[in-house]
C-alpha cells in the first residue's frame, strides 16, 4: 500500500501537492504548559528548561514537531520551523538558502503598497524568504499572493520582535492580554509567548520575477 504522504524532506507533498516547510500539520499540536509569573521576570513555564527560551531571553510556544503526520494546514503556521526558517533566512517552501544577490534577500508579500509611502520599508515581517525556484510555488499555493503579491529584494532585515500571545497581571493574577507585536527592546517581551519571529525590512527594492 501506497501513502499519501511524503514526509520528512523539505518540499513534502500530500496527496501530490506540495506542503511549504514552514506549514503546520493536524497532528503538530501546542504542548499543554501551565504558565506562572514570575516575579521581576516576567513569565515562565513550571517546568521550563532551557530550550524554551531563546538567547534574547523570550519564552517559545512548545509545538510538537511531526511534519506529515496527518494532513497539512495550509494557512496555518508552525512555530518552530517559522522561527528556524527566519533565523537562518531558509526559504518557507523547501528549506533550502533563501534567494540573495547584491540587491539583497528575495521576500514575497502580499501587496499593500498604498498603506504607506514607501512600504514595506520599516515592517516587520513573520513570513520567512524564499528561493527562487519555489517563489512561484509560494504564489500557487497561498490564496492572499495569488490575490495580489509583490516580490522584493532586502537589503536589511535584522531580527526585531516576535509575534506572540502578550500575558499581564490584574487583580494579583496572571491574565492573557491579546495577540501582539513585540519589539525585542518593549520590556512586554518578558510577558509574551513567542509565537513567530520577526525581521524588520528595509532598503526594499521590488522586482520582477
Amino acid at each position: 500500500m501506497t501513502s499519501d504522504v511524503s514526509t520528512g524532506r523539505p518540499g513534502a507533498r500530500y496527496r501530490g501537492a506540495v506542503v511549504p516547510y514552514i506549514t503546520a500539520w493536524s497532528e503538530e499540536r501546542a504542548l499543554p504548559v501551565r504558565i506562572i509569573e514570575r516575579p521581576l521576570l516576567g513569565i515562565g513555564y513550571t517546568d521550563e528548561s532551557f530550550v524554551d527560551r531563546d538567547e534574547h531571553g523570550v519564552l517559545w510556544r512548545r509545538v510538537l514537531s511531526r511534519p506529515g503526520a496527518g494532513r497539512p494546514l495550509f494557512g496555518e503556521i508552525h512555530t518552530p520551523r517559522q522561527r528556524r526558517a527566519m533565523q537562518r533566512l531558509l526559504c518557507q517552501v523547501c528549506s533550502g538558502p533563501a534567494d540573495q544577490n547584491e540587491a539583497g534577500t528575495l521576500w514575497l508579500l502580499k501587496d499593500h503598497r498604498g498603506d504607506w509611502p514607501g512600504w514595506p520599508n520599516g515592517m516587520g515581517v513573520t513570513e520567512p524568504p524564499v528561493c527562487l525556484p519555489c517563489a512561484r510555488t509560494a504564489i500557487n499555493l497561498c490564496p492572499s499572493l495569488r490575490r495580489g503579491h509583490v516580490a522584493l529584494r532586502v537589503a536589511h532585515h535584522p531580527i526585531a520582535g516576535v509575534q506572540g500571545l502578550r500575558y499581564q497581571v490584574r487583580l494579583q493574577r496572571l491574565q492573557l492580554a491579546e495577540s501582539d507585536l513585540v519589539p525585542l527592546e518593549d520590556p512586554a517581551i518578558r510577558w509574551t509567548q513567542a509565537v513567530h519571529l520577526i525581521r524588520e525590512i528595509t532598503g526594499c527594492v521590488f522586482v520582477d520575477l
